[in-house]
């Protein structure tokens, strides 16, 4: 994975850079390579975009074709781009690296919460509001229920790890048992 996001970096910076100047806005931007990505990862899409019998505007038609929405000049340039250089399949590396870079422009970080049940609004605002404290900086939560963690949170940002789950509790005593 390492070796992708090397490769999707400076697409994402180049992305962001032309997104931060354009009045439309940084969040009109993220969602068109947000749904771009969610587009490209799909198992018919990378395949059809890997076929080297294609030719180049062809497969810029075919994947343009398959948006719901509109795309700005610029945004067409950049999926012509990606096309141009092989580099289409890399559009959900190069938008999660446009989100980290967004993030980091509006001071905030994404915090994913990984609950063991379903979490209200307001605990969700509680826990951020915890965070928050801790991290010192705005935090936008993205909730998912695993229920193999048993009860308890799991939250994540960046390489940030806080582990509350009895199911990482149970992990630590059954280490400290295993020790003596």
């Amino acid at each position: 994975m390492a070796e992708l996001s090397t490769v999707a970096r400076p697409y994402a910076e180049a992305l962001f850079a032309t997104a931060k100047n354009d009045p439309a806005g940084l969040a009109a931007w993220s969602d068109a390579v947000n749904e771009l990505a969610q587009l490209s990862d799909l198992k018919d899409v990378r395949e059809a975009m890997s076929d080297p019998q294609l030719e180049r505007k062809t497969k810029e038609d075919v994947f343009l074709g398959l948006l719901k929405t509109s795309l700005s000049q610029q945004m067409r340039n950049f999926v012509d781009l990606l096309i141009e250089n092989d580099r289409l399949l890399l559009l959900p590396q190069i938008a999660e690296q446009f989100e980290a870079l967004r993030n980091r422009n509006e001071g905030t970080a994404q915090a994913e919460i990984t609950s063991a049940f379903e979490m209200s609004e307001a605990q969700v605002q509680e826990l951020i509001a915890g965070l928050e404290k801790k991290f010192g900086f705005k935090l936008k939560p993205v909730v998912t229920v695993d229920p193999s963690l048993i009860g308890g949170v799991r939250v994540t940002v960046g390489d940030q790890v806080l582990d509350t789950s009895v199911q990482a509790q149970l992990s630590r005593l059954r280490d400290t048992l295993a020790a003596h």
